[in-house]
């Protein structure tokens, strides 16, 4: 599955436009490198987010085949791994 889409799916990000403007300005990284929006996700990838002040980062538990899915049912797609403060310089 296609990164931006898992990032809708999962709900980590609430859009998918919105998830790909993140991977397009570098924001997202797939198992340590850079990742782009077409990159495919696979089970037991790890996905860091930086957000302003922090990085978020996940590890991927399920990759949902159909891309419609429950609340309930997106929570255990991923589990989270650290939530880091970044500080300033």
């Amino acid at each position: 599955m296609r990164l931006d889409v898992f990032l809708k799916i999962s709900r980590i990000i609430s859009r998918r436009s919105l998830a790909q403007e993140f991977c397009d300005a570098g924001l997202v990284s797939l198992n340590g490198s850079a990742a782009r929006s077409s990159k495919e996700v696979r089970v037991g990838d790890e996905i860091a987010i930086k957000r302003r002040d922090r990085i978020s980062r996940f590890l991927v538990i399920a990759v949902p085949d159909k891309k419609q899915i429950s609340k309930e049912e997106s929570a255990a797609l991923f589990r989270v791994i650290a939530e880091e403060a970044i500080g300033e310089i």
